[in-house]
C-alpha cells in the first residue's frame, strides 16, 4: 500500500467495511469514508430497510477512526441501473443478480467515478477478495483467504480498469479474526450482525420486493411429466429454476417434494416435477453464457479448461469454456458434471484455480 494513496472507503455501516477503513488507516494511506445512499424504503412496506441506522453506524465508525465522512446520494443511478435491471429481468422470466450489478455499475462504477472527480485515486470496500499484480503489470483478483466468506463471485463482471483502482483491505482475513480486530480496536459496530439483504437496500426479502413492484400474473402449476394441473401460482417472477420451498404444491404420500423445472411463457405455466436426477430440465451439462466480462488482460480465445461457480455458495466446478468464433461476447459452457437449476439471468463466475477471470450471464 502506497502512503500516497488517497482512498475513499465505502462504509456500509457493517463491520467488514469498518475494518477495511481501519486497515487502510493503519497502513498509512490518506483515508476518507462515504456512505452510498442508494435506496430509501419510504413506506416501510417491503421489509426492514434500516438505511438511517446504517448511516448512524457508518458515521460513528468514521468518527472513531478520526476520518472525514460524507453521504453520497446515488439513488437515481441505483434505481436506473440496478433496480430497473432487477425488475426488468424478473418481468421477463429471468433470475437476475442485483448484487453483481451493484458492484459493477454502482460501487466500482458511478461511486468510483464520484471518487475520482473528488481527487481520490482508489475506492475500498469490505469485500472478501484479494488483489495482486502479475509480472506484466496487470492486476489479478484472487479469492478471499476465508473460503466461507469469499465474495469474488459478486465481482465477476468487473473489468481491468475497475480492478486497478479497487482496494480490498480485508481479503486476507478470516471472519473470526476480523471480528477480533474490530473488538480490539473498539469499533462501535464490532458486534453488529452481517446484513443478508439486497445490495445496499437492507433486510428485504426478494419476494416482498417483487410483490411491491411487479404486478401478480397468475397461471397454472403444471406437472412437467404429464401436463396435469396441480394448482395456481401468482406470478412466474416469484420462482426460479431449482426452487423447492414455497411452490404451494405439497409432497406426495411417499414424501417426494416438487421442484421448479421450468417456466412456460405461452400460458404462464410454472413447470414442476419430483426432485430427482431425472427431473426434466433440472440438470444441465451444456449452457450458453453471454455478456462476458473479463478482469484479466488476455481472456481465452479458444476452447479452454477452466472452473466456474454457478452460484455464490457453490464450490468451483470444472468446465470447458468455448468462445463463440464471431467474438460476440458469448461462449458455450460444458460442465464435467451436470449442474442443478441453472436459471437464465444468473451469473457464472469463471476461475483458474483461485484466480477470478471474469464472468457472464446464463441465457
Amino acid at each position: 500500500m502506497s502512503q500516497t494513496d488517497r482512498i475513499l472507503v465505502a462504509l456500509s455501516g457493517g463491520v467488514d467495511s469498518a475494518v477495511a477503513a481501519l486497515q487502510l488507516k493503519q497502513s498509512g494511506a490518506e483515508v476518507e469514508a462515504a456512505f452510498m445512499k442508494n435506496w430509501i424504503n419510504e413506506d416501510e412496506i417491503i421489509g426492514d430497510c434500516p438505511w438511517e441506522q446504517d448511516i448512524v453506524d457508518a458515521r460513528a465508525v468514521a468518527e472513531h477512526l478520526g476520518i472525514p465522512f460524507r453521504v453520497v446520494n446515488l439513488m437515481e443511478e441505483y434505481r436506473d441501473r440496478v433496480v430497473a435491471y432487477l425488475l426488468d429481468g424478473y418481468r421477463r422470466g429471468l433470475t437476475p443478480n442485483p448484487d453483481v450489478m451493484c458492484n459493477r455499475d454502482i460501487k466500482f462504477g458511478v461511486f468510483a467515478q464520484w471518487a475520482r472527480d473528488h481527487s481520490f485515486n482508489a475506492v475500498a470496500t469490505g469485500h472478501y477478495a484479494q488483489r495482486r499484480r502479475d509480472p506484466s503489470g496487470h492486476w489479478q483478483m484472487l479469492e478471499g483467504a476465508d473460503s466461507n466468506k469469499d465474495q469474488t463471485y459478486f465481482l465477476a463482471l468487473l473489468d481491468q480498469a475497475q480492478l486497478a483502482t479497487a482496494r480490498f483491505p480485508i481479503g486476507h482475513l478470516a471472519k473470526p479474526d476480523l471480528r477480533r480486530i474490530a473488538l480490539d480496536a473498539g469499533l462501535p459496530n464490532a458486534t453488529k450482525k452481517d446484513s443478508q439483504g439486497i445490495c445496499f437496500i437492507g433486510q428485504v426479502k426478494m419476494q416482498d420486493f417483487l410483490r411491491e413492484y411487479v404486478p401478480d400474473d397468475p397461471g397454472p402449476i403444471v406437472r412437467a411429466t404429464d401436463e396435469s394441473t396441480l394448482g395456481e401460482h401468482q406470478g412466474l417472477h416469484y420462482y426460479t429454476l431449482g426452487q423447492r420451498k414455497g411452490i404451494g404444491v405439497p409432497s406426495n404420500t411417499e414424501g417426494e417434494a416438487y421442484v421448479v423445472v421450468g417456466k412456460r411463457a405461452s400460458d404462464r405455466a410454472l413447470l414442476v416435477a419430483f426432485d430427482s436426477p431425472t427431473a426434466p430440465g433440472l440438470f444441465t451439462t451444456t449452457s450458453t453464457v453471454h455478456h462476458l466480462h473479463w478482469n484479466i488482460s488476455n481472456p481465452p480465445n479458444e476452447s479452454t479448461e477452466l472452473e466456474g461457480k454457478v452460484r455464490y455458495r457453490d464450490p468451483r466446478v470444472p468446465l470447458t469454456f468455448t468462445p463463440d468464433p464471431d467474438n460476440s461476447g458469448s461462449a458455450t459452457i460444458t460442465f464435467r458434471t451436470p449442474q442443478r437449476g441453472l436459471a437464465a439471468g444468473q451469473i457464472l463466475a469463471l476461475y483458474d484455480d483461485n484466480r477470478l477471470l471474469g464472468g457472464g450471464i446464463y441465457g
